[in-house]
């Protein structure tokens, strides 16, 4: 998974990586959500050496006198009377040990996934925020363009008013149009705006720090099938890993509370000191029956075989909302993969065709206005649709990466 992390963040074109790439691993390094679940895993990997560790261990110093409450009174004499000391070490039943440090050491691998998934979502959110800034950025673009070009028509049809041949309804509806095409360029600079705030919070940076203009992502073909998607989910998507994990601790889990059943014990040994007596010594054994206690250990066990239940169907639900999800943005990439190739195939080479031959035809008075106006428009409406499209094309190969835990952006390559 880590290769895989270090993968993701070199998956971009050498273009992109001048500027995305270095936000990535800034992400990575500083995000505070990256940073909790760092901590988090690494406070759980604590867990099992203290699952797994004795209890302390108890030394007992004492006397016992004889005739008298002085200490020491009757040592030597009274085979009553003695001083030591006592030593008492708490065991649990043989095998609990290992099942409390097993369990604590998959709740530890769980937390690790939860790490490796946060990590995942980050970098997903980096990449949708770039694509986001990168249409709003070609967007921009096409609108400042056609904005030219309207300014460009407006002088020529303020010309041929000038001179009686067209009405002043057409100059304001050049003006109306240029307008139109201003708010909508206020809209997207407010949207890159706020995509470049995102970017730079994600990245742990200030809001305001400038970021340059964004290099597009690559947009290579994919390949994949459903099924060789949901497998890979299932091999290296962490969420459904930490699933996995918690199902284990379950089991596990399961077995530690059925061992309640068998007894813990107490070894115990003793030195005491006669005076001019042999010295004696002490060894004991003390259980913990637990003939008071079957009604908890029932429900502890009954308590552990519903949470292992629980796990289970987690990861079922997970298993099938992850299906549906990969199946979803599998054809939602195909779909816009395939208009993409239609509107810079078809539809916008025909529209800068039919604007082209339009404009002569204006410019000698043999076309209306209103003709030329739509065929300009019908330009910019598809350019933007092909930004749009492409938008939804990497953002649906960013969330069939989270899912799957596998890069698809080089896949072309």
């Amino acid at each position: 998974m880590r290769a895989f992390l270090l993968l993701t963040v070199l998956s971009l074109s050498l273009s992109a990586q001048e500027h995305l790439r270095p936000l990535l691993q800034e992400a990575l390094r500083n995000n505070p959500e990256v940073q909790a679940a760092q901590k988090k895993y690494e406070a759980a990997r604590q867990r099992p050496q203290q699952a797994t560790a004795l209890p302390e261990t108890m030394v007992s110093l004492g006397y016992s006198s004889t005739g008298s409450p002085r200490p020491f009174a009757g040592i030597g004499v009274d085979p009553v009377a003695n001083a030591g000391v006592m030593v008492t070490q708490e065991l649990p039943y043989p095998g609990k040990r290992g099942l409390r440090g097993a369990v604590a050491d998959r709740e530890a691998q769980a937390e690790f996934e939860q790490y490796q998934a946060t990590q995942l979502s980050i970098l997903a959110r980096m990449k949708s925020a770039w694509q986001r800034l990168t249409t709003a950025n070609e967007t921009l673009s096409i609108l400042e363009r056609n904005r030219d070009l309207l300014r460009e028509m407006l002088r020529v049809t303020e010309a041929r008013y000038a001179t009686g041949g067209t009405a002043q309804a057409e100059l304001f509806r050049a003006q109306t149009q240029i307008s139109a095409l201003e708010l909508r360029m206020e809209k997207t600079r407010q949207e890159t705006r706020a995509r470049q705030a995102e970017l730079n919070s994600l990245a742990g940076r200030p809001m305001q720090m400038p970021l340059g203009r964004p290099e597009p992502l690559p947009s290579p073909d994919l390949t994949a099938t459903p099924d060789d998607l949901l497998q890979a989910a299932r091999q290296n998507a962490p969420m459904l890993r930490r699933n996995r994990k918690m199902i284990e601790r379950g089991e596990l889990a399961v077995n530690l509370a059925r061992k309640d059943f068998l007894p813990d014990y107490a070894l115990s040994g003793g030195y005491y000191n006669m005076g001019r007596m042999s010295d004696m010594y002490q060894v004991r054994v003390d259980l913990k029956l637990p003939l008071f206690s079957r009604g908890r250990i029932r429900a502890g066990i009954a308590e552990q075989v519903a949470t292992l239940s629980a796990a289970r169907h987690e990861y079922e639900a997970a298993e099938q909302t992850t299906a549906y999800r990969i199946q979803e943005d599998l054809l939602m990439a195909q779909t816009s993969r395939k208009l993409l190739r239609m509107y810079r195939d078809t539809v916008i080479p025909q529209a800068r065709l039919t604007f082209e031959s339009s404009l002569p035809s204006y410019q000698t008075g043999r076309l209306e206005f209103a003709t030329l106006l739509s065929s300009v428009m019908a330009v910019v409406e598809y350019e933007m649709s092909y930004q749009e499209e492409l938008q939804s094309y990497h953002l649906a190969l960013v969330r069939l990466e989270e899912m799957t835990g596998v890069e698809l952006l080089e896949a072309g390559k």
